[in-house]
């Protein structure tokens, strides 16, 4: 009997999984008053969560609201597993959203080249289909990026995706897994859109291309362009002078019955609008993946550095 109920509970929690359940076991309280910001398991999105938090927190003491509950739902494993947590209230914010992904995966439209006619297509459905604002950019943007060694860039003389064209055939590339055989903005369209192939292209999972690159087992990697590995690797990112990949720029996403109740959440998600550049992410990364940083401290110096935005007019 005990065998036979031990082999119940993952048949149970593979059934609530399959069946998109709510599922109470993220973190949620069940307090329809609390804040629970969904942050997947890369340094960037725990930041931006952490960031959300003190920026919430900040506008609520400016209205003498004590606002101490917040829950910080931390390592959701994919986009689609944030997204489907806040379909179903088990988060009302996703502290990084990016607009290429989104487009894709959770809408199942065609790629967008266009940073501005993918934001609003992105806004207007959110809005539409799921009762979500979806904010301005941070500022950054994390799109897919071909990336080689310093060495390498010399040796071949590289700056443009379109510079490798005429030694690809030499070149042995590192990529994420997804991205071999996705439709759009995947490796067949990437074949067609710059006219060559590399003498070998091997699916990795995408965490581990950086070290693959620095230790020499790949010539050429396909990384994200705001990865704090960059600078610890010294490496080179390639201009997508083509504009092959689309544009992944990264917001907060926030239930409108969140803002509804609570104002001050708009505010503070609002402030963050174009506060944060593609190099200036990328260092704050660096400092959580190389200096060993909490994202919570990163997040917070990074904010008490810059008064959390309180010197510009906010238009109160």
């Amino acid at each position: 009997m005990k065998k036979y109920f031990k082999l119940l509970i993952p048949l149970f929690i593979l059934t609530l999984i399959t069946s998109g359940c709510s599922l109470p076991f993220l973190g949620a309280s069940g307090d329809k008053n609390s804040i629970k910001i969904g942050m997947q398991n890369t340094s960037e999105s725990q930041i931006m969560g952490h960031m959300d938090k003190l920026m919430i927190e900040h506008e609520a003491k400016k209205k003498n609201i004590d606002e101490k509950n917040i829950q910080l739902i931390n390592n959701l494993g994919s986009s689609t597993v944030t997204f489907n947590a806040q379909k179903t209230g088990d988060i009302n914010i996703s502290s990084a959203r990016y607009t290429g992904t989104d487009l894709t995966g959770a809408l199942g439209m065609d790629p967008i080249t266009n940073p501005n006619k993918a934001f609003k297509v992105v806004k207007k459905a959110f809005n539409k289909d799921y009762k979500q604002k979806w904010y301005e950019s941070y500022g950054f943007e994390n799109t897919y990026a071909m990336m080689v060694t310093k060495e390498t860039a010399q040796k071949y003389n590289l700056k443009t995706v379109s510079d490798m064209k005429k030694v690809a055939n030499k070149l042995e590339a590192g990529v994420d897994s997804s991205w071999m055989k996705r439709a759009g903005d995947g490796y067949p369209a990437f074949k067609e859109k710059y006219g060559y192939d590399f003498k070998r292209t091997r699916p990795m999972q995408i965490g581990l291309v950086y070290d693959a690159l620095h230790n020499g087992k790949m010539d050429v990697v396909l990384g994200y362009t705001t990865d704090g590995r960059i600078a610890s690797y010294d490496l080179v990112v390639l201009k997508d002078d083509l504009n092959f990949f689309p544009p992944y720029d990264a917001s907060p996403l926030v239930n409108n019955s969140l803002i509804k109740e609570k104002p001050y959440v708009d505010k503070a998600m609002t402030k963050l609008q174009g506060k944060i550049s593609t190099k200036q992410m990328q260092k704050l990364n660096y400092q959580a993946d190389n200096d060993l940083k909490e994202p919570a401290v990163v997040a917070k110096e990074f904010l008490e550095k810059h008064n959390y935005f309180d010197n510009e007019k906010d238009g109160e």
